[in-house]
């Protein structure tokens, strides 16, 4: 496994962190993203798309729609908030492991899951004061 600490100063560098993972993912990866509300995991995603070739400006937060699905880039994005809900059940529901097979799926509340899927790379983000925030990467990509 795989870690790399990374601290940033604002939400642009946030998502800064998120365009240069994007250029290690490949169809099939899964991103969990946790951290507490406001500590940066939509701007850490909207970084994943504009990496990926989809317009950052197009992402916005799915908690309440539960899930957004962006097109247009080299892979398909799919952004999944758990926030809302508490049943392993509604979760399992969803069917993300059909749905992002050939895309990056990105599932923000990644704690909520019973079981990370295999081979999924964990984004921790943690406030560390003001705009700073301190991102914790696990299991990264190699290739």
């Amino acid at each position: 496994m795989t870690t790399q600490t990374i601290t940033t100063h604002s939400e642009v560098e946030t998502a800064a962190a998120g365009r240069d993972l994007a250029s290690h993912l490949s169809a099939g990866s899964v991103v969990l993203l946790f951290g507490d509300l406001g500590a940066g995991k939509t701007a850490f995603v909207r970084g994943l798309a504009e990496g990926l070739g989809i317009p950052a400006e197009d992402v916005s937060s799915p908690t309440f729609t539960i899930m957004q699905e962006y097109r247009g880039g080299r892979l398909p994005l799919f952004h999944v908030d758990l926030y809302r809900l508490d049943n392993s059940r509604e979760i399992d529901d969803l069917g993300m492991d059909e749905i992002a097979a050939d895309g990056v799926l990105a599932i923000e509340w990644g704690e909520k899951l019973r079981e990370a899927p295999d081979g999924a790379i964990g984004i921790r983000i943690s406030d560390a004061e003001g705009d700073k925030r301190t991102i914790e990467l696990t299991n990264l990509p190699t290739h």
